[in-house]
């Protein structure tokens, strides 16, 4: 259990860190997923390490994942055995290490034909066997009145019965947040809304890298002895920078895909239980799952052609949604009935051919490899397997003798910022957000000015107050989008309560909290006209 009192986050004392005349080991270039699990567990391990994030940590890929912490059934079936056993270990390893922010989550499956039950079943059975002593609860076959008693509004015509199965789900941003401050407290330095602007190069090795406080516009040269490049959709921008300095070209190794999710009011998935539908009438999967008061119903697999730091929904991934779910509820959800959208873009990797760089293909997942000049770049990969994927990153510097080896593992039964003892979590993932989703630090919270005025249910003054102090918010987005997850789960309620949240962040900051910015955004993730 982590009760030490929260870290000061004040940003004129991060800058003037920065601003410091130090040599790192380690200089991170983004505050998603994969960049933060390096920092900790390079932190963990004694080195000195800096992470520069453009925007707001978690900004992009990594505050739109579908919420859940999966071994990866669909893998599975593609015969990926390494892969899922891998994520199955990983997946207990991060509900054990944050179980304020990641939790057990039940998955029923309805079946509609009687031999639907029989075969997904004994997959589902092979992925008990393959977690093991990681396993979560045992898969079951279920009764067609079983499976309505736990999926009360699901079509009940033609249901022959079902199968239930585990895996997890989390609060994504949040959980990066806690990452973020656990490297902090490891001796990190973290500073969000400092862009990596370009690479420095020393007798054509990679030495360090300029980068610009997006607020002031300052600009600091941080030097380190390894460079990651862990911008996740955005790692070809570094990479092309790195090889036009050596006169080099390199192929773009990322395909940028999106995931559309459509967030619901509860009564149209009242239970504690996910559905899913392996295979949809176009064979694509979907669920609907409870997440924070809200059920999430999605997703769909387009491919992109841009980078868009607010991708937008496609008419027709809305319309496939909706209808899909429809087709497995008992009542059928409209876009009237839409709370929020949002898109995710997904670091999709290329096959590599043999271009001159050492590449070092970890799984089909993700893929880390290093340039000419000792440039390390990370992408593909998942939430679940973050920290497999932070522990794959130092062993590449490792090998390419970029940083002196240090023992690993130090991650694996480290407890992350807020987390309480086992068995001590009252509130499911499922239930609405409140004080229970600071674990641990619930009572610095209630600490603070205004912890008894709520603004909405669950979101209080304290809490703005406590995210801008000591969670690095600096904007009404930084709040509702991220800290709290209110934009994710009813745009139109975030923005009602976003003047009052303007107004405590200007009052903690002395500066503009974007409150125009955030209101605009806030209609991009409704339906068009709503």
């Amino acid at each position: 259990m982590n009760t030490t009192a929260p870290q000061s986050t004040d940003r004129a004392a991060l800058l003037e860190r920065l601003a410091q005349p130090e040599t790192y080991d380690l200089a991170i270039i983004g505050g998603g997923a994969t960049g933060l699990g390096t920092a900790l567990d390079a932190a963990a391990r004694g080195f000195k390490v800096v992470l520069l994030e453009s925007h707001d940590f978690a900004k992009g890929t990594s505050s739109r994942a579908t919420k859940l912490v999966h071994g990866g059934v669909r893998y599975l079936a593609q015969g990926n055995i390494a892969l899922v056993r891998e994520a199955l270990h990983e997946r207990t390893t991060l509900l054990h290490n944050a179980p304020h922010l990641a939790q057990p989550l039940a998955f029923v499956m309805p079946s509609y034909r009687l031999l639907d039950t029989p075969f997904y079943g004994a997959g589902l059975k092979m992925y008990d066997a393959l977690a093991g002593k990681d396993g979560l609860g045992r898969t079951e076959f279920l009764s067609r009145d079983k499976t309505l008693r736990f999926l009360p509004t699901v079509r009940g015509e033609s249901l022959k019965g079902g199968v239930k199965y585990w895996d997890g789900q989390f609060d994504d941003a949040r959980l990066a947040l806690a990452l973020a401050r656990t490297a902090v407290a490891k001796g990190a330095l973290l500073v969000n809304y400092c862009p990596a602007k370009e690479l420095v190069h020393e007798a054509g090795k990679v030495a360090g890298v300029v980068c610009e406080d997006a607020e002031t516009g300052r600009r600091f040269t941080v030097k380190a002895r390894c460079v990651v490049n862990a911008t996740g959709p955005w790692v070809d921008l570094f990479r092309q920078q790195d090889a036009e300095l050596l006169g080099k070209p390199v192929k773009p190794m990322v395909a940028p895909s999106q995931g559309v999710h459509v967030v619901v009011d509860r009564d149209f998935l009242p239970s504690d239980h996910a559905l899913l539908v392996p295979k949809t009438a176009d064979g694509r999967v979907l669920f609907a799952v409870p997440w924070l008061g809200k059920v999430i119903l999605g997703t769909t697999d387009t491919p992109r052609n841009d980078l868009a730091r607010e991708p937008q929904a496609f008419a027709e991934e809305i319309e496939f949604i909706l209808r899909e779910a429809g087709n497995y509820l008992s009542r059928r959800p409209t876009r009237a009935d839409i709370r929020s959208i949002w898109v995710g873009l997904r670091p999709l990797v290329k096959p590599q051919d043999d271009d001159g760089e050492n590449t070092k293909k970890i799984s089909r997942e993700h893929t880390v490899l290093t340039s000419k000049s000792g440039l390390v770049t990370v992408t593909g990969g998942k939430w679940t397997t973050y920290r497999a994927m932070a522990e794959d990153v130092l062993s590449e510097c490792f090998s390419q003798r970029l940083l002196d080896p240090r023992a690993g593992g130090v991650t694996v039964h480290l407890p992350l910022v807020g987390a309480p003892a086992a068995g001590t979590v009252r509130h499911g993932m499922n239930a609405a957000q409140g004080l229970h989703s600071y674990g641990t630090e619930g009572e610095a919270v209630q600490a603070l000015p205004g912890a008894g005025v709520e603004l909405v249910p669950g979101l209080t003054e304290a809490m703005v107050r406590f995210a801008v102090r000591f969670e690095y918010a600096r904007t009404v987005e930084d709040m509702l989008a991220r800290r709290s997850r209110l934009l994710f789960l009813d745009a139109r309620q975030a923005a009602a309560v976003a003047p009052r949240v303007a107004e405590i962040l200007r009052e903690e900051l002395g500066q503009d909290p974007h409150l125009e910015d955030f209101l605009a955004l806030a209609q991009q993730y409704l339906p068009a006209g709503a």
